[in-house]
């Protein structure tokens, strides 16, 4: 069984236990959150698609942790110009663990 959700504006294909990296949630380390905007839930010969969404499916998942990505280096540079800037970023994110999916 496996479902495909949205969070942070991405989608991810999960089962249970899977571990998921995904955009900043607001919720404490420990907590259980129900993740209700589920696109497609497949079981053992059933298959139900939203239309956006599946009525009914949630997916619950317990938050692992927060962290920050690994950095990445953004060089920007113009030729014959002189110009050139180097940034830094490192994104927020936060660790789930797929706990249960029903349809």
């Amino acid at each position: 069984m496996y479902a495909i959700i949205e969070t942070g504006g991405k989608q991810y294909k999960v089962q249970e236990g899977t571990r998921l990296k995904v955009e900043s949630l607001p919720n404490a380390q420990g907590e259980q959150i129900a993740l209700e905007k589920v696109l497609l839930v497949k079981t053992d010969g059933d298959l139900k698609i939203g239309k956006p969404v599946v009525s009914g499916a949630k997916v619950m998942a317990e938050v692992l942790g927060h962290d920050r990505a690994a950095k990445i280096i953004v060089f920007k540079k113009r030729s014959k110009k002189t110009y050139k800037k180097t940034q830094g970023h490192r994104q927020n994110y936060t660790e789930l663990l797929i706990k249960n999916i029903s349809a």
